[in-house]
């Protein structure tokens, strides 16, 4: 176990924020998190993953948990899919590239979103058309009042876009120690969305190596490495609007871009931020990525109440402009 008093905690976030912890506390068990229960009882606590959904606006006054529970391992083997349980702390992207190795599928639009796994079904993380609820099979916790284990089913965890039940009535009250993922033997590619197949208009043979390796090479152009610049990738969530509000944003917008989705129609942020003239902008510090609007970044130095800042001025303009409410993604401190 890992116990820092005064810990910074510019190694624990990807905007680059120097905030300043009471106490950083990392576990490498579910009995190593048992025994910190009784120190979060008494005190503001924050279980974090790898920093990359973070925006600290403020010192923390308390303790901040993070999971150090790796390990990849088969629990189930059929002719047609494979189930592996996957530790909290592990890598998201590893775990991809881990599934591709492997000849699964169904992971592969997913690839190099960062983070960790436990973060990934708390976030119910998604891209291209693809959510991980897709994929979660079980997600094992601990209770952070009673350190009993619980574990939820897909259909317990109520995911929505970008939601769940750890980020709403269960927010703080559960740590995910494991999550198992069913990954297929067939492939079936999912190539409707952004522009994944024109990318890949000249291929005869897709597989899901060439999937991961296409979405790399697309995140990679429009996402600044956050080694480099600070920034938490897409900062904002699109939008759902109902199909009255889709109509007459077509109707002013002809060229407009959208998809489909089951409660209504979804509307790209960063389309609607860059028609408010964002792209590639700045208030002081904090800027808008010039490659991809929905990214905010620190171009050196900002403080996260003004990376905060520029965002709310953003979401004013696009309201202004759209009459839509679009939000962060980011957990704000």
């Amino acid at each position: 176990m890992i116990d820092i008093r005064h810990c910074h905690l510019l190694p624990y976030n990807t905007f680059g924020i120097d905030a300043l912890a009471d106490r950083f506390i990392e576990y490498s068990s579910e009995e190593e998190l048992r025994q910190v229960i009784p120190c979060i009882q008494q005190t503001p606590y924050l279980h974090i993953g790898g920093g990359s959904n973070l925006l600290f606006t403020s010192d923390f006054k308390g303790i901040i948990l993070h999971s150090a529970i790796k390990g990849i391992e088969v629990v189930e083997d059929t002719d047609d899919h494979c189930c592996i349980r996957v530790g909290a702390a592990e890598i998201w992207d590893d775990v991809v590239a881990y599934t591709i190795q492997q000849g699964l599928s169904g992971a592969e639009n997913l690839s190099l979103i960062p983070g960790e796994v436990g973060a990934s079904a708390v976030q119910n993380i998604g891209a291209y058309g693809v959510e991980v609820k897709d994929l979660i099979v079980l997600v094992e916790t601990i209770d952070l009042q009673t350190g009993q284990p619980r574990v939820f089913n897909v259909g317990e965890c109520r995911y929505g876009y970008r939601q769940s039940i750890f980020k709403q009535e269960l927010k703080n009250k559960y740590a995910v120690t494991y999550v198992t993922y069913r990954l297929n033997k067939t492939f079936t590619p999912h190539l409707d969305y952004g522009n994944i197949r024109r990318e890949l208009t000249n291929t005869e043979a897709v597989t899901p190596a060439l999937v991961r390796d296409t979405i790399i090479r697309i995140r990679k152009s429009k996402l600044p490495d956050p080694k480099v610049q600070g920034n938490a990738g897409s900062f904002f969530k699109n939008p759902v609007v109902d199909r009255e509000v889709f109509q007459r944003l077509l109707q002013k917008y002809p060229s407009m871009p959208y998809y489909e989705v089951e409660n209504g129609v979804k509307i790209p942020a960063g389309w609607m931020i860059e028609q408010c003239g964002w792209k590639g902008k700045n208030l002081g510090k904090a800027g808008v990525n010039p490659l991809q609007a929905l990214v905010l970044v620190n171009l050196g130095g900002a403080t996260g109440q003004e990376i905060l800042q520029l965002c709310n001025t953003i979401c004013q303009d696009v309201y202004q402009k759209f009459a839509v409410t679009i939000s962060p993604e980011v957990n704000i401190i």
